[in-house]
């Protein structure tokens, strides 16, 4: 039989990395959690037209990426390849029109088709962060607060870069759209095929593609800022301002697009050089018109979403608190096995981490504790339990003592202190 492998593109996590995970997870929920957002879980899959009418048909993510398969029922269902569609979803699906604005966070897998590389999966994992129904710059000021919040808190903000730019409203964004028409249009022959087919759908991706080609047209193409309105200018400079006033560092990025209609005003990445190519940690923006789009009430949102294997390639080790150190019990006998049983559960409920072997001596007992890193040893023998008493031994200087059953507790939180 053939050795079993992971799928290509997804990964087993466990031990340090599973520890990692876990402390990125949970900082961020604090996080979340203290700037008053509620947590969410959308399922991991959802009809596919969720994601196609969102996400846009000449998306690389539909067009290349998606997960898409049909159930026994005859229905066209799609893995979950980002958050905000779901969210989106879900806020109509659950009439929470009557509830803003909402303030949501999430985080879990992920799926798209693409070339595994650093970084880059095809069951990845993500943190996401959404304000609904807040029109206002202020929204966008907080989302980017929770970012550079969560960045600091891992060590990371030093290594990082936020850029910024403003898509402009509907006027500014459409007046745009006609000036990279006009350009990219006398340009046409030297467009990459996928830039071709968004040239009159979506042309502002042609400015985030990675064709060489298209790259070199770019650095000529007209730049958003000239077709700013009041409005847009108005919008994008309270944003600045908001973000001045936090002492978050900031870099205007003009040629940083979301090249979906619906996104509007701000647009944002955190990158860092120490990624290789891969260097988006964290990005989001504006999408005013999302909800609207998929059939709901025109309602604001603003988010981001961040990918934990990226943030874990990150995080210094020692930042994260070690795996807690267990109590180790050592039944001395078979005859005292119950009564090892019995003390294991009772300090496990008590609150202490406690490792117990399931066979072998005394000998071989006490080496899987010292192999479990065990801060201490309780040895329970029968002479020991005749007098109504253990033995804990400290492994980190040897020293012993026989403690009675009954103090066996308050002695060993004594020690952890």
């Amino acid at each position: 039989m053939a050795k079993l492998q992971p799928v290509r593109g997804t990964h087993d996590i466990m031990g340090d990395k599973a520890r990692t995970f876990r402390f990125i997870q949970q900082k961020f929920q604090d996080i979340a959690t203290r700037f008053g957002h509620q947590e969410i879980s959308t399922p991991i899959f959802e009809f596919t037209e969720v994601f196609n009418r969102t996400l846009g048909e000449t998306s690389d993510v539909v067009s290349k990426e998606m997960y898409t398969f049909e159930d026994r029922g005859g229905e066209l269902l799609t893995l979950r390849p980002e958050y905000t569609a779901g969210i989106a979803r879900a806020f109509i699906s659950n009439g929470l029109q009557q509830s803003l604005p909402c303030k949501f966070f999430g985080f879990g897998p992920m799926f798209r088709y693409e070339r595994p590389q650093k970084g880059r999966m095809r069951q990845f994992h993500q943190m996401d962060v959404e304000i609904l129904g807040v029109p206002e710059p202020q929204a966008d000021i907080e989302v980017l607060a929770i970012a550079a919040t969560l960045l600091t808190e891992l060590g990371l903000m030093d290594d990082v870069t936020l850029e910024i730019n403003s898509l402009g409203d509907s006027e500014s964004r459409n007046a745009y759209r006609d000036a990279l028409v006009t350009y990219f249009t006398a340009h046409k022959n030297s467009l990459s095929d996928d830039s071709l087919a968004r040239l009159d759908k979506n042309p502002m991706r042609i400015l985030d593609s990675k064709d060489d080609g298209d790259r070199e047209l770019v650095k000529d193409a007209p730049r958003i800022s000239d077709y700013y309105n009041e409005t847009t200018k108005e919008f994008f400079a309270a944003v600045l301002s908001g973000l001045d006033a936090l002492g978050i560092d900031y870099v205007i990025n003009e040629r940083l697009v979301r090249g979906l209609d619906y996104y509007s005003h701000t647009a944002f990445e955190f990158v860092t050089t120490k990624l290789g190519a891969q260097g988006t940690v964290l990005a989001g923006g504006r999408y005013d018109g999302l909800i609207e789009k998929m059939g709901g009430p025109a309602t604001a949102g603003i988010g981001w979403a961040a990918g934990m294997e990226r943030l874990a390639e990150l995080v210094a080790p020692d930042l994260m608190p070690g795996a807690p150190r267990p109590i180790a019990i050592v039944p001395v006998g078979a005859a005292c096995q119950t009564e090892a049983l019995k003390l294991a559960q009772d300090l496990r409920v008590a609150g202490f981490a406690v490792d117990m072997s399931y066979r072998g001596n005394m000998g071989k007992r006490m080496k899987r504790a010292n192999k479990a890193h065990a801060l201490v040893a309780v040895l329970i023998g029968e002479d020991e339990l005749a007098r109504g008493a253990v033995t804990v031994k400290i492994f980190d200087d040897g020293s012993q003592s026989e403690v009675a059953l009954d103090q066996v507790m308050t002695h060993l939180q004594d020690i952890q202190q």
